[in-house]
């Protein structure tokens, strides 16, 4: 049978209705290794198989007086009981607090499929009652999305269809230098899933070609070993002091593109005057940046000549604006691409977010394929993505935001379906305060992961191995069946048939159905996509693609609005979306908004935390808390792949052999890993690959905390988030900047706790 999941498709093999495996598609080049290691995941001890209610919360104990969410049992309750208490909890919240005080945001990849698509069923079921709080942007892009608009005008993602393919840059391109690097690991997913994984390949066909690559990251693995890539370790979060220094050897050389500049750009003599000095008397040449980056004068020399002088491709990663001013690189990155001579020529100039997912580089997009529709939300109020901590503990307290004040609201009640906060935001341990503050917590959860732990009320959902569906990847050109492989576990339900009831005894069922089963929902999106497509459509009827698993959608033809070829060609008929219709090196409206971290042109501004920072005495080890190779995000940490990469059960931490030598630590040595925010126990992993003064601790391991109640607490499982930084990158975008994080690592020297974070809380009956 067909699985389709944000790390490929697969066929599971079903025998007298048990799960026996999940093998690859004989058809993918480069298959995931998750997809069978969740086989072991389906049935373990961590799923949830009957709605549960903590035991404080349900005994109504006065806040003052309730245990602390994460630490109290749970009761199982029956379903009837469950939707009740969910149901009244929403119709209190509301008539004594408002819609506002009802939090939606619910972010998180949640699991592929168009129509199960657990963000969408939350919104549309609360948007009928009333609506919520929503959160904007994500964790990922957050700096990214708020920053590209003002610069190259356009959506925050239509860059994706705006930069050169990988069978472009093979052809036409000659030199490629990605900031943050172009690890394959991150290009085993693809958002909403995909057939067939293509970047490795095409990655190769480019060094075929004879393409070079240069790799500026502290990780040298960041780019496949194929790529012969030539590795510059740069200091973390010093990737914006790189560029200006390459720029300003372009501009005292001669060496930069007047033409594309004066005609295509707006602000460069501005961002001049500050890239010479004239603005703070600091010359931000070749010496300056070698000084703050550790990049030698005579590499960033060459490195400018180069992109000069070959038809060059500027790459950045997502992870490099994840930090302090993390707008600051991606901005810097557009503006030498535009000094370099090869934006807008084919297969060269600027892009984002390459081998972070698999689409990216390998299809510009895909036809719309229809969803759940969207219900209007009612309430204007929401909050950007990573500030939600600050929501919870400050209700009331304005912040900037993109050139307005927001009043961050009171929220009473959390409505969490898809994700899992408790791994993807920042100094959890500042969380689990905030987390204490609504009056109700309820989560959709299959397993008990540390989200669910925190909940009030927990209803357990069906896997997407669990019910029908048909996946739409973001830019894939496919689609792909998902029928139902077993029977959900235990009393699960998918969240449809939740909020269908709770809709029932709220008074909109109909509304939220419109009278279709789930069944015909699938079908329904399905043949209104082929309808939509219209009578250029190849798709099959939905009973022949529901036997034959995949159908391809047509291919997208024409030019795709801001392009910079068009741009290069003529900017007067072919403007960008920017207040200038060109591309804003200096942004009179960023200016305007008169912020104190982020100015009218990029720059340079000292990260709060950096290996050149005073804290470095005290923890001299640069986190990077980078994307897992064996899981998505914390999708399937419990699953046979993700275990599989343990050391005794703990997340692996790699160390420079340097660094490691000094502390006494050896491969496989449980280590603990600290600073003035927590620490966590990983097991060592000794490499030259990362650089010495920067240790590397993937996410996604389920945070373990030993006393959940008490902050700082020790992690026992590996989770970097005990470690990194709740603030935002900036006034302008308010995104999340946990690479900005210093720790150091010393041999954990004490008894050793057991893991207990695929492990359920006390349930009573």
């Amino acid at each position: 049978m067909s699985v389709a999941t944000h790390w490929g498709s697969f066929v599971a093999v079903v025998d007298s209705g048990r799960l026996v495996r999940i093998e690859p598609r004989g058809d993918d080049p480069a298959p995931s290794p998750i997809g069978p290691g969740m086989v072991t995941a389906a049935d373990d001890n961590a799923r949830v198989l009957r709605p549960a209610v903590r035991k404080g919360w349900l005994n109504g104990l006065p806040r003052a007086d309730d245990a602390a969410r994460g630490v109290d049992a749970f009761v199982e309750v029956s379903w009837d009981e469950a939707i009740t208490l969910v149901s009244d909890e929403l119709r209190r919240v509301r008539s004594q607090h408002g819609d506002s005080a009802v939090f939606g945001g619910s972010y998180g990849w949640a699991s592929a499929g168009a129509f199960h698509n657990a963000q969408g069923q939350l919104h549309r079921f609360l948007a009928l009652g009333g609506g919520y709080t929503d959160s904007r942007n994500t964790y990922s892009t957050a700096a990214l999305e708020v920053i590209l608009p003002h610069v190259i005008g356009g959506a925050p993602w239509s860059y994706q269809s705006r930069m050169p393919m990988w069978d472009e840059i093979a052809e036409k391109c000659e030199l490629v230098v990605a900031f943050g690097g172009l690890a394959l690991k991150n290009s085993q997913i693809n958002p909403g899933g995909l057939a067939r994984h293509q970047t490795q390949d095409l990655q190769r066909k480019c060094r075929a070609a004879g393409v070079r690559f240069v790799n500026v990251s502290p990780i040298r693995s960041d780019t496949a070993g194929f790529l012969d890539a030539e590795w510059l370790p740069v200091i973390p979060n010093t990737d914006t002091a790189a560029m200006l220094g390459i720029a300003h050897t372009m501009l005292v050389n001669g060496w930069h593109d007047e033409d594309f500049l004066r005609r295509c750009c707006v602000g460069f003599d501005r961002f001049a005057s500050y890239l010479v000095g004239d603005l703070d008397g600091v010359p931000k040449d070749a010496d300056w940046a070698a000084r703050i980056t550790g990049i030698s004068r005579d590499t960033i020399t060459d490195l400018a000549r180069r992109l000069s002088t070959q038809r060059s491709l500027i790459m950045v990663n997502y992870a490099i604006q994840r930090a302090d001013h993390g707008e600051q690189p991606i901005w810097m990155s557009v503006v030498l691409a535009a000094m370099a001579g090869s934006m807008g020529r084919p297969g060269c100039g600027w892009g984002a977010g390459y081998a972070t997912m698999d689409a990216t580089g390998v299809a510009p997009g895909r036809p719309s394929v229809a969803s759940l529709p969207r219900i209007p939300n009612r309430v204007p109020d929401f909050i950007p993505v990573a500030r939600i901590a600050d929501t919870l503990l400050h209700p009331g307290k304005t912040i900037d935001y993109d050139g307005r004040r927001l009043t961050l609201p009171e929220l009473r009640l959390i409505y969490w379906c898809g994700g899992n906060p408790f791994h993807h935001h920042q100094d959890l341990h500042r969380l689990s305060r905030a987390w204490q503050t609504p009056d109700t917590v309820v989560v959709h959860e299959a397993w008990w992961n540390t989200t669910a732990k925190f909940a009030d009320i927990v209803l357990p959902v069906a896997t997407s191995l669990e019910r029908d569906d048909f996946a739409a990847g973001f830019c894939d050109p496919h689609l792909v069946a998902m029928p139902k492989v077993r029977e959900p576990a235990g009393e699960s339900r998918t969240d449809h048939h939740i909020f269908t009831a709770l809709a029932s005894r709220l008074g909109y069922e109909r509304e939220f159905t419109q009278s279709r089963s789930e069944t015909q929902w699938v079908r329904h999106l399905y043949e209104q996509t082929k309808a939509d497509l219209g009578d250029d459509a190849t798709l099959p009827g939905f009973d022949d693609f529901w036997r034959e698993s995949t159908a391809e959608l047509p291919a997208l033809s024409g030019s795709f609005p801001g392009s910079f070829e068009a741009l290069r060609s003529d900017p007067q008929r072919f403007p960008l979306t920017t207040p200038s219709g060109r591309i804003e090196i200096f942004s009179e409206e960023i200016d305007s908004f008169g912020y104190d971290d982020c100015a009218g042109h990029p720059a340079w501004f000292e990260p709060v935390e950096w290996l050149r920072a005073e804290l470095s005495h005290r923890f001299p080890l640069h986190l990077i808390s980078n994307q897992p190779a064996s899981r998505l995000h914390s999708q399937y940490d419990n699953g046979g792949h993700s275990l599989k990469s343990k050391i005794r059960g703990r997340e692996p931490v790699t160390i420079n052999p340097l660094d490691a030598a000094s502390r006494g630590i050896e491969s496989g040595t449980i280590v603990r890993v600290f600073n003035d925010r927590g620490s966590c126990l990983a097991g060592a992993v000794l490499s030259d690959d990362v650089m010495s003064g920067v240790v590397q601790l993937s996410t996604g391991a389920w945070w373990d905390p030993v006393q959940p109640g008490l902050s700082g607490t020790l992690d026992r499982h590996g989770n970097p988030n005990a470690l990194t930084g709740d603030r935002g990158c900036s006034r302008l975008s308010q995104g999340p900047s946990a690479h900005s994080a210093l720790v150091d690592v010393e041999p954990y020297d004490g008894p050793l706790p057991d893991v207990l974070a695929f492990a359920p809380p006390h349930l009573e009956h």
